[in-house]
């Protein structure tokens, strides 16, 4: 085999990779040193912004293989026909921590899966949990000031975190998964994802259906308490990483299976509840899992920095057949994903390999910025309409519309008639065995403890009460044991 030979960026070859040119022996350094110049200059700049939220990620590729006909619900080319089987990339993620945090914390979990369809990518961005703290994305960047480092003390302070709870009642629902034995998950394998938000689809009759997915873990839910999530970190803060990279590397290949629940659209104005309310679920008993098919990881990254750190996710990549729902949380992250994106990675971060559509064509006129590589021909023109046959719209629309009426303004959801932020917790409470409740109560009590105003514990006590009696009992009981010690 040929001696690889290394080079500078420009191809030229390095005649010394050890020592700098110099004025003499022992002499400054010189100017004129351009592999010393480019080589430092460079490792300035090899980081990138790391994300506000889920920056500590793992990723893999697999396929996603459809196993049940669902062209009665959608249209979407990907899910047409039994066994066709379409190359996915996902990735894991914590929500609150930096890039260099750890895997085994008690944090939501990013489950952001990538579809690369015939007909252009489809991101589907969730997590582990079907539901999530808050329901109006004007909420989102307090929220997570409140759960990231205090801009004083610089760490995770509890009087922020359980301050915002306590002015958010709607996200006791999330709080009591958070808190729960799933809130610490013992690997991504062992897992579930969610959507978490409500979807749109469209079939060929142009009928429209409200969607949720779940994607259940084909190796059985495991979870891990605070004391041993505690004890794996000391061993390996990056334990999730590292058992999904041997797992793969091993041909152990995860998998899970994806179900759907399906509301038809003409249901969704007269729900007992908001269906379009990411703080709650839709009760399977109105709405049962329907199975689609299975996605399996069997693939690792050649370079976490340029295929996970890289990859760009944004719930506005929708294909034919699949389209948003008025879900406010969602409208709000159809933007703010792909702002992000931009903003970490360039105008041009769809045409990095691991974001780059498998479609045989891009064609559009967007043009220049940073890290350009799609140019096109020298005789393509750059704006539209044109008369040189360049790219023109499609009459197909990618989902069906939705109705819309009022004024405009600021308005809160539509009135249903079981709208409050607290029955679903309360139900989520009372489906727990008695050791799972005491682990629950547990970990609540040993943050809600460490607060020192108590107005602020009381505001969050009241939260649990009105979920449910015993969950407000047990848990005020704990805090005040906890606080009297």
């Amino acid at each position: 085999m040929a001696k690889r030979v290394l080079t500078t960026e420009s191809g030229a070859p390095v005649a010394d990779n050890q020592n700098s040119a110099s004025a003499g022996l022992g002499g400054p350094l010189l100017l004129q040193d351009q592999h010393l110049l480019e080589k430092l200059a460079r490792f300035n700049r090899e980081r990138i912004p790391e994300r506000v939220v889920h920056a500590r990620g793992s990723g893999a590729y697999g396929y996603f293989e459809v196993t049940d006909d669902v062209t009665g619900f959608t249209r979407a080319d990907f899910l047409s026909e039994v066994g066709k089987r379409t190359e996915t990339f996902i990735r894991f993620s914590t929500v609150a921590d930096s890039l260099g945090g750890a895997d085994a914390v008690r944090d939501p979990r990013g489950f952001a899966l990538k579809f690369y369809t015939d007909e252009g990518n489809y991101d589907l961005v969730g997590n582990n949990t079907p539901v999530f703290f808050i329901k109006d994305p004007i909420k989102f960047p307090d929220f997570i000031h409140s759960q990231k480092r205090d801009p004083f003390t610089g760490r995770q302070e509890p009087d922020n975190v359980w301050d915002f709870w306590a002015h958010s009642p709607e996200a006791t629902h999330q709080v009591t998964w958070l808190m729960g034995d799933r809130g610490i998950p013992a690997s991504y394998r062992h897992m579930n994802g969610y959507g978490s938000h409500t979807y749109q689809w469209t079939n060929a009759q142009g009928e429209a259906f409200f969607v949720k997915y779940h994607f259940k873990t084909n190796q059985g839910v495991r979870s891990l308490s605070a004391d041993q999530a505690a004890e794996l970190v000391g061993k390996d803060a990056n334990s999730h990483q590292t058992d999904l990279l041997q797992a793969i590397e091993r041909g152990i290949n995860p998998s899970w299976t994806l179900y759907v629940q399906v509301m038809p659209a003409a249901e969704a104005a007269d729900y007992r509840f908001n269906p379009f309310d990411l703080t709650k679920v839709w009760p399977h008993a109105d709405h049962p899992l329907q199975r689609v098919g299975r996605l399996v990881l069997d693939r690792n990254p050649d370079n976490v920095f340029a295929e996970v750190e890289q990859a760009a996710f944004s719930p506005n990549n929708f294909v034919p057949g699949i389209g948003p729902s008025p879900d406010k949380m969602l409208q709000g992250r159809l933007f703010a994903y792909a702002d992000a994106h931009r903003y970490r990675l360039g105008v041009n971060h769809t045409q990095l390999p691991v974001n780059a559509p498998r479609t045989p064509v891009v064609d559009n006129y967007g043009r220049d910025g940073l890290h350009a590589t799609r140019y096109g021909s020298r005789y393509d023109k750059n704006y539209e309409p044109n008369s040189y046959a360049g790219p023109a719209q499609t009459d197909a629309a990618l989902s069906s519309p939705l109705a819309v009426h009022g004024w405009t303004g600021t308005h809160e959801a539509p009135a249903h008639a079981k709208d409050d932020d607290f029955f679903q917790a309360g139900e989520l409470y009372r489906l727990m065995s008695e050791d799972e409740k005491g682990r629950l109560v547990a970990n609540i009590a040993g943050g809600l403890s460490q607060v020192t105003r108590d107005d602020v514990i009381e505001k969050n006590l009241a939260h649990f009460h009105a979920a449910d009696a015993d969950y407000g009992k047990r848990v005020e009981e704990a805090v005040r044991a906890l606080r009297e010690d």
